[in-house]
Order: structure tokens, then C-alpha cells, then sequence
């Protein structure tokens, strides 16, 4: 700059923030994992000799966070996962996130919306005290289609028993029945039964890296939903539900989508949410389909329908 006659240089600099990268509309973390028992425990994912909770949390990491995710069991009634987003997924008009599984409608199932269903119960979470994390008292439940019926019982608790994988079997009347006293459980209704471990799995049922004798898992617990087509134990089908559950339909189904409106608190009362940041799932159903084994929800993913 030349001002009477003088020349004078300055010297300023700009400083450039790097936008930020875009969201990811798939998970991008888990943080619980704790499966019922059943067929395809410690195996999806897989437990290795030694491996603590903290392990098999973070393999469900490895398997459900980005675009290529995979799948875990959750196991029968009541075994969970929990994950969260890097945001918010808004509450906006319509459906808002879906959740992944691997339902399929049966080629031979006589019923409309038929086939292999295995509802999960879907919580949801708004990060309100922005700590990051889900806390207890900020999970609100997905009213799904059957959550008002009478056929669906709240607050219901089932404890599984650590099996004697020593014992001697009890084979049942069918071939593919290994043991129908091989896990213990009771409920807190007074009910109690065997689950039975199967000729197609032969690895231990139980979660190995849980050290106690037994553990407990609470929820809704929705009817069974399984039946025996064939009459004969040979085809099994398992009914969809209208609507708001996981591993229910599809995932290509309009079911399969969920919308954060049919949230509801503890006494049933829907709750307007600005958005959701956690997720939690949960096998909803304790039933076993005969030799397909135990009606367990699997979880492959999911997403915020609002991003591309």
C-alpha cells in the first residue's frame, strides 16, 4: 500500500477451519451387549477363550458401526444391545430410522406376512444431559402395534440358570433334541422350563464370558408368535406384527421403519421427543420354535432415514 510516497507492506493471515465431516446415518457406537442364551451364543459374534464383557462389546462394535455392518444374535427373551449415532436423528413428520435384521417372508407360509419374524422390542433415548451416553432414565420404549393388547405382559423378568455342560443329556422324542433339560429358567410369573439344546449347534448356549451362575433380563414380553404350519414339527412360520418392532419384517419392508413418535414412557403415555441419539433392542419374544430352536431377534445395523 503506497501512502504519500511511502510503501508499506502488511502482513495479515486467515485462518481456514476444515469443515467438519458430514454425519454417518449408520451407527457409530455401541455400548452394551448382553445376549439371552441360545443357539448362536458365542458364536455370533464369537466369544474366544479368556474374552470379558468388554470384549464381546466391542466385537458387536466391529460388526454393527458404519455401511458393512454384520449380524449378531441377541439370543431368546430379554438379550439386548445398545448403540448410539454421531447426532441427533431428528423427530420429524413420518418414520425416522430403521433397524436391520434378517426376517424373510416363507415361500410355503399360508398366512400374509409370514415367514421367519423375530420381533425385538425397540428402545429409544434422547441424549438430554449431552453426556454421550444412554443413561437409565432417558430410555423411552417404541409402542409398537401390539404394546396395548392384552396379550402383551410389561415388566416381564426371566432368569437363565449356567448349565453343567458335563451333565449327561436328556435326548427328547426327536432326533435333533441333544438335551431338553440343558438350560434352566424361571420367570417372575411362577413359570419355569428347559431350553433345549439342539443337534445343529453343539457349542455352549450360555454366554461364556458372564462369570456368575445365572442372570436376569427384563422387559416387554410380547406373544408367541411361531407356529407349527406342517403339524407334523417339520415347518415352522413366524407371524410379523403390524408394526415398530425389530427383525420383524423385511428389510426392505415399510415395517422394518420406525418412527420416533410411537415413543412412550414407563405408564404408557407417548412423550415428543426432538430426537433420538441411542437405540436399544431386545429379543421380545420367549418362545422356541421346534427345531429352529429359540425365537431370537438379530440385529444387522441401522440408520437415520433422514441422511443419504
Amino acid at each position: 500500500m503506497e501512502i504519500k510516497g511511502v510503501v508499506k507492506t502488511y502482513k495479515s493471515s486467515i485462518t481456514v477451519n476444515k469443515e467438519a465431516s458430514p454425519y454417518s446415518k449408520y451407527i457409530a457406537d455401541v455400548f452394551e451387549f448382553r445376549p439371552a442364551v441360545g443357539q448362536f451364543i458365542n458364536e455370533v459374534p464369537e466369544y474366544m477363550n479368556g474374552n470379558m464383557e468388554a470384549d464381546m462389546i466391542k466385537k458387536a462394535k466391529q460388526s454393527l458401526v458404519g455401511g458393512n455392518a454384520t449380524m449378531i444374535t441377541l439370543g431368546g427373551f430379554g438379550g439386548y444391545v445398545s448403540f448410539g449415532f454421531d447426532h441427533t436423528i431428528p423427530n420429524l413428520e413420518g418414520r425416522d430410522f430403521k433397524i436391520l435384521g434378517n426376517a424373510f417372508w416363507g415361500n410355503n407360509a399360508t398366512a400374509t406376512r409370514s415367514g421367519s419374524c423375530e420381533p425385538g422390542i425397540i428402545m429409544v433415548g434422547y441424549d438430554k444431559n449431552k453426556n454421550g451416553k444412554p443413561d437409565e432414565d432417558e430410555w423411552y420404549e417404541i409402542a409398537g402395534s401390539e404394546y396395548f393388547k392384552n396379550t402383551t405382559t410389561k415388566n416381564y423378568s426371566i432368569t437363565y440358570f449356567k448349565p453343567n455342560e458335563n451333565k449327561p443329556p436328556v435326548p427328547g422324542s426327536e432326533l435333533w433334541q441333544t438335551d431338553v433339560e440343558y438350560i434352566k429358567w424361571q420367570d417372575n410369573f411362577g413359570n419355569s422350563g428347559f431350553k433345549t439344546k439342539n443337534t445343529f449347534h453343539a457349542q455352549s448356549y450360555y454366554p461364556l464370558w458372564l462369570s456368575g451362575s445365572s442372570y436376569s433380563l427384563t422387559g416387554t414380553k410380547l406373544k408367541d408368535n411361531f407356529y407349527d404350519q406342517s403339524g407334523t414339527g417339520t415347518y415352522w412360520v413366524g407371524t410379523s406384527y403390524d408394526y415398530g418392532y425389530a427383525d420383524n419384517a423385511p428389510n426392505t419392508d415399510e415395517a422394518s421403519n420406525i418412527d420416533i413418535s410411537w415413543a412412550v414412557d414407563k405408564n404408557g403415555n407417548y412423550v415428543k421427543l426432538p430426537g433420538i441419539d441411542f437405540i436399544k433392542v431386545y429379543t421380545g419374544v420367549n418362545q422356541e420354535a421346534g427345531w429352529l430352536g429359540e425365537v431370537s431377534t438379530e440385529v444387522a445395523g441401522a440408520y437415520d432415514l433422514h441422511l443419504n
